[in-house]
């Protein structure tokens, strides 16, 4: 089977200078898989800010859901693994596209071969600051009071928070490092536990890395598609690592 893996798209994110042009680049890509993907996984952080309310859409995103909504129906498996800015997908997309979603990890056989793919922002050792803010935006009695705030408010609030969190450039080389570090022990203690698993998938990071953790077990951070425009696509029996031609 063909499968592709890419992660941190940051769709709708006020940092890109045209939000339109960043969204066509990837259904262009989209488009230019179907043919021959079996399946797609996104590996988190797809969006850069989402909160599915219970009778209204949130505005935007239409061409790219309209594309995985098309190759869903045309029998391409699509997992969508929840990271840490588009974490309140509920019932909605699901439903109305027909993808998976998954909040956590999930062991996958691709012709024989195990991967551990999770977006990686709730592995390792976290800071204390970060647990604490996974720990409220999950907490479901948190969401309905969000929920309850109008969304003039919420999004804006939203969408400044992202542009003062995230440097286009990525990590400093200090964290970094760190965070390497932090994916890497975890890995190597899992593979300890369970030695049949041959790749783990990451995103978050927005390092684009392959790391060889033993001879039979490979790890690969995705990446981002911010400025990289990075992914991975499984043959069959090799895991490839990509980027775009700009």
């Amino acid at each position: 089977m063909i499968a592709y893996f890419l992660s941190d798209l940051h769709l709708g994110a006020p940092y890109f200078p045209d939000s339109k042009a960043s969204e066509k680049r990837v259904v262009d890509f989209l488009d230019s898989i179907k043919k021959d993907a079996d399946a797609i996984f996104l590996v988190g952080d797809i969006l850069d800010y989402w909160y599915e309310y219970r009778y209204v859409v949130p505005r935007g995103f239409v061409r790219f859901f309209g594309k995985l909504a098309e190759l869903a129906d045309n029998g391409i498996r699509i997992v969508w693994y929840i990271g840490n800015h588009d974490i309140w997908i509920f019932d909605y997309l699901p439903n109305e596209l027909g993808i998976e979603v998954i909040d956590g990890y999930s062991i996958e056989n691709l012709d024989g071969h195990k991967f551990l793919i999770t977006h990686g922002d709730g592995i390792g050792r976290l800071k204390g600051s970060f647990k604490l803010l996974r720990k409220v935006f999950r907490n479901r009695t948190c969401q309905k009071l969000f929920s309850a705030i109008h969304p003039r408010w919420t999004v804006p609030f939203a969408y400044n928070w992202s542009r003062h969190s995230r440097k286009i450039e990525g990590p400093s080389a200090k964290d970094a490092e760190r965070m390497m570090n932090n994916i890497t022990e975890f890995s190597t203690q899992y593979l300890s536990e369970h030695p049949d698993i041959e790749y783990f998938i990451y995103g978050h990071l927005h390092l684009f890395e392959r790391v060889e953790l033993s001879e039979k077990a490979t790890m690969v951070v995705l990446g981002e598609w911010i400025s990289r425009c990075s992914y991975a696509k499984w043959d069959g029996s090799r895991l490839a690592l990509h980027q775009l031609q700009n």
